[in-house]
């Protein structure tokens, strides 16, 4: 048995194909934890071309690699920001497998239309990055801890924020506010939970290859923004995937109210 078999792990946002959640579903999964995977429900005429022509499913193809691996999955598609949709989503999971024990905060708005500089930034693209990245990671947070607190047995939440919530950027005005407000959060919910024996924690990525930053290509741009961390590459979602399921793990159980970076030295501190 795995150090995790027996727990079950909520992931929001887990299915790209080339993702953090995909790769934090599988990880998670090869310790033996049961999922619940969540989704938005994507169209699949937006689907990037490699998840098209394998016939991708979104969070459906990834719960079929994690039942691949022996383990459970539980696909739910529901909006974050709605505190009615995540509550729902609480009673299905409790229905389904009696208990939560994991939360990764993993939802986030889509690449691209608030990267712009301050003055194009229109407000409902920033409401819209602040709502899934803050207002869902508060409203999952607060309905799994009410769980976690119920059972009495501790608990994991680990929230992926961002490089971008340590140091800002130009043209990132929407998304570093909401990676420093979850960075915050996650300190403010590491006192209050800490009692609880609830570990709460922070990843903070640099530059990871996955198909949300497409935009960008993979070109002179992409290797130019690799090559400012000092190993000299953009990082891959299962090494991020990695030290998110280590702190779902007892070896991490010192580990609290921390955000960890993760980006080839892109940022130290």
């Amino acid at each position: 048995m795995g150090e995790l078999d027996g727990k079950v792990a909520i992931v929001t946002g887990a299915g790209r194909r080339r993702s953090i959640g995909n790769s934090t579903a599988h990880a998670l999964a090869k310790l033996d934890a049961d999922l619940v995977l969540t989704g938005t429900g994507r169209d699949p005429s937006t689907f990037p071309p490699d998840e098209q022509e394998v016939g991708w499913r979104d969070i459906e193809s990834t719960a079929d690699e994690v039942r691949a691996l022996g383990r459970r999955a539980l696909t739910i598609v529901g909006d974050v920001t709605d505190e009615a949709h995540v509550d729902t989503m609480i009673e299905r999971v409790l229905e389904e497998y009696g208990r939560i024990d994991i939360l990764v905060n993993n939802a986030a708005y889509r690449y691209g239309p608030d990267r712009v500089p301050l003055i194009e930034v229109t407000p409902d693209i920033f409401q819209k990055v602040i709502d899934v990245k803050v207002r869902g990671t508060f409203l999952c947070s607060k309905a799994v801890a009410k769980v976690m607190i119920e059972q009495g047995q501790g608990g994991k939440i680990v929230t992926i924020a961002s490089a971008a919530g340590k140091r800002a950027s130009a043209a990132t005005l929407a998304y570093n506010a909401a990676n420093f407000a979850q960075v915050g959060m996650t300190h403010s919910m590491a006192l209050d939970l800490g009692p609880h024996g609830i570990n709460v924690n922070a990843v903070c990525p640099g530059l990871v290859d996955t198909s949300r930053l497409d935009p960008l290509g993979r070109g002179e741009v992409w290797q130019e923004r690799a090559s400012l961390a000092p190993i000299g590459r953009a990082g891959t979602p299962q090494e991020v995937a990695g030290l998110i399921a280590f702190l779902c793990t007892e070896a991490a159980s010192w580990i609290h109210g921390q955000a960890i970076n993760i980006g080839g030295g892109t940022v130290m501190d």
